[in-house]
């Protein structure tokens, strides 16, 4: 079943591709001969948003791992200015999985935490996959409590199918880690924005997500666990993965109506792999609206309100005896 998806997601792109260039092809013709050839273009326009409308979850999910799909670095490269990288958790090691360091947005001093799954054989095996380890977390909060102690703004890039599951991360307190990070950002007196830029796997993304604006692209994905995971547990059965991402709700689309995420970033027709350089300029617009708006914010209006975002997540009901 997966196989056959995977196939069917080549065939979108290639249907995707064949309808840019017929439109370029079409609007080509109209402006050497001065033929009006509006409606078709917009046909055309209109056959592609169809092929779009009809994607289920999983096939956003495949987009989402898509290996041409921009990266945290690719992000921080793009967006900020005189990136200065901070390494090491101070105790065991310099976990790469995680990106962090101070740099500028337009001008304005931000501090960056991000996961980086890595483009090349060498670079994913350095990064481990973008699965942290615990030094990673720890990584992560020394130097969210640095942004805070300088009063500077917090990025996070979240790109991770999960933290580290093995057994020396977990004897190295990998659930501690995490949930320590959890509680400290929670209480951290800087505006955080976090940036769900590919996968938003379980507990290792939502270790950099305790943030006052949640954002994400629209090609991505938000869950407690990877469909595969899920799938495993309810159906026994990892191939059921498609059915258990319909389940999940962990598209940017779901998330957004049910108040998980604060913003949906558009991306290019078919992901944000198809034209990175327009989805870099997207995310550093939708950054820039939301730290003007948080900058001016008081510190405790801050920390309430972001008491309140994650405090009203959820439906409760209450049942009289």
């Amino acid at each position: 079943m997966t196989e056959t998806l995977q196939a069917n997601l080549i065939s979108l792109e290639e249907k995707l591709n064949e309808i840019d260039s017929q439109i370029s092809k079409f609007k080509q013709i109209s402006a050497d001969e001065g033929i009006k050839l509006n409606e078709v273009v917009e046909i055309l326009e209109r056959r592609k948003l169809q092929l779009l409308d009809e994607l289920d979850a999983w096939q956003k999910t495949l987009i989402a791992r898509h290996k041409d799909r921009p990266l945290a670095c690719d992000y921080i490269n793009g967006i900020f200015t005189n990136f200065t990288p901070m390494c090491g958790d101070r105790h065991i090691m310099d976990d790469h999985a995680i990106v962090a360091g101070m740099a500028y947005l337009e001008g304005r001093p931000v501090v960056i935490v991000a996961q980086d799954k890595g483009r090349t054989t060498e670079e994913k095996v350095l990064r481990n996959f973008g699965m942290p380890h615990p030094e990673g977390y720890r990584k992560a909060l020394r130097v969210m409590k640095f942004a805070e102690k300088f009063n500077r703004p917090i990025i996070t890039f979240i790109d991770t199918p999960g933290a580290y599951p093995g057994i020396e991360a977990e004897e190295r307190g990998q659930a501690l880690a995490i949930a320590e990070n959890l509680r400290e950002m929670s209480q951290l007196a800087v505006p955080i924005i976090a940036v769900v830029i590919g996968e938003g796997g379980s507990g290792g993304a939502l270790a950099l997500s305790i943030a006052d604006r949640i954002l994400m692209l629209k090609y991505s994905i938000y869950s407690v666990i990877s469909p595969e995971g899920c799938a495993s547990i309810l159906f026994r059965d990892a191939g059921k993965a498609p059915l258990a991402a319909a389940a999940l709700k962990l598209t940017a689309d779901d998330l957004y109506g049910f108040a998980i995420i604060d913003q949906i970033i558009n991306e290019p027709a078919g992901g944000s792999h198809r034209d990175p350089k327009s989805t870099i300029e997207n995310v550093k617009a939708a950054l820039i609206s939301n730290l003007d708006d948080l900058c001016r914010v008081d510190k405790n209006e801050l920390l309430n309100g972001r008491y309140k975002k994650f405090r009203n997540m959820g439906v409760f009901c209450s049942f009289d005896n």
